[in-house]
């Protein structure tokens, strides 16, 4: 069965700018979804923010194995309530890869636990990522090192957690460097964070972010679901594994309480 990704984006620049139109003429959540489709191994759709639940219902979540997101502009405009939603299913199990200025979306954010901040610079620079893990799956394939010859510069300190793995790291023009490849996880979800992508320039029509989009959409993959992770139930006594007495004090009497506070 293939890996059921949606692919999400803000939809906003492209509707107000005319170079991220010219660029994008069908929309960047279309160009992601694009570069996937030489994989059979995942099926694709989209959904933006202007839609219902931003097109991030609970229904179509159920559906969803991997989660990629594109946000800058109207990080603000995107509701709480639908970003717990999707922190949940991260938790349960789904995959999520954001991309570029998404750094600074509710939901990075709030899976991270810290500011997500950065420098940034817009001039059109080159940007030169190293693959420093090459036996990572979200390398398969890449060279040694490839370039996008107009970006976005972003530069450290990137003030995320440790990750669990670094697999890319960028050289700029102007002399920054970036950790551009990061992975963790949350839960059951795996989680990548991918740094190019800037709207202004065609990064979503190249072929090796391609390659690196498709592996990262396999890597992050978990076909199970833990739908139980976020429950805290009461255990009592009689249903412990090995026998045991109740004794000392308790704050708690009766299971009814304990269900009541969750």
């Amino acid at each position: 069965m293939p890996i059921r990704t949606l692919v999400w984006g803000e939809n906003v620049h492209e509707q107000k700018n005319q170079v991220v139109a010219d660029n994008y003429p069908n929309g960047m959540h279309n160009a992601i979804a694009k570069l996937l489709s030489p994989d059979s191994n995942i099926s694709t759709a989209t959904a933006t923010l202007q839609e219902p639940e931003h097109g991030l219902t609970v229904e179509k979540l159920a559906d969803t194995d991997v989660l990629i997101w594109w946000g800058h502009a109207a990080h603000g405009d995107v509701q709480d309530e639908i970003v717990e939603r999707v922190a949940k299913r991260v938790w349960e199990g789904m995959g999520l890869i954001v991309l570029h200025s998404g750094h600074f979306s509710k939901i990075f954010k709030r899976l991270m636990g810290t500011p997500c901040a950065l420098s940034w610079r817009e001039a059109g620079e080159r940007e030169r990522l190293w693959v420093v893990n090459p036996g990572h799956p979200i390398a398969k394939g890449l060279p040694q090192y490839f370039e996008l010859e107009n970006e976005e510069m972003y530069g450290e300190p990137f003030s995320v957690p440790e990750p669990l793995e670094t697999v890319f790291v960028s050289w700029f023009q102007g002399g920054e460097v970036f950790r551009s490849g990061l992975t963790y996880r949350r839960g059951a979800g795996n989680i990548f964070y991918f740094r190019p992508g800037h709207e202004t320039y065609p990064t979503y029509h190249d072929e090796t972010v391609g390659q690196v989009l498709r592996n990262a959409v396999n890597w992050a993959y978990n076909p199970n679901r833990f739908e139980w992770i976020t429950d805290a139930p009461n255990r009592p006594v009689e249903e412990a594994i090995e026998k045991i007495e109740e004794r000392g004090p308790k704050l708690h009497h009766g299971r009814g309480r304990q269900e009541g506070m969750r």
